[in-house]
C-alpha cells in the first residue's frame, strides 16, 4: 500500500519538479517530507502530515526547516516545524 501511495509523489519529484523553477519555502521539500512521513507513519498518518504540510505552503508562511516528527503523540497540538518552547 505504501508503494502505491508513493508513486504519485515520486512521479512529481522526477518528472514534473525538474521542469519547474526551484521555489520551495521548506526544507526538506514537500515531496521529500511526504515520502518520509509515509515511510515512517504509514499511508493514513503520513498522508495526513503531508497534507498539513502542503496546506502551510503559501506566500504568507515563512517556511524554513520543518522535519517529519520522530513520533506522533495522540492529542498533541504540536505542528511539525513549530516550536513548543516558552520564553521565561
Amino acid at each position: 500500500m505504501k508503494q502505491i501511495a508513493l508513486l504519485p509523489i515520486r512521479f512529481y519529484r522526477y518528472a514534473i519538479s525538474p521542469m519547474m523553477a526551484p521555489h520551495c519555502r521548506f526544507h526538506p521539500s514537500c515531496s521529500a517530507y511526504a515520502e518520509e512521513a509515509i515511510h515512517r507513519f504509514g499511508v493514513v498518518q503520513g498522508g495526513w502530515l503531508a497534507t498539513k504540510r502542503l496546506a502551510r505552503c503559501h506566500p504568507g508562511h515563512p517556511g524554513g526547516y520543518d522535519p517529519v516528527p520522530e513520533t506522533l503523540t495522540p492529542g498533541s497540538t504540536h505542528t511539525p516545524g513549530s516550536s513548543n518552547r516558552q520564553d521565561p
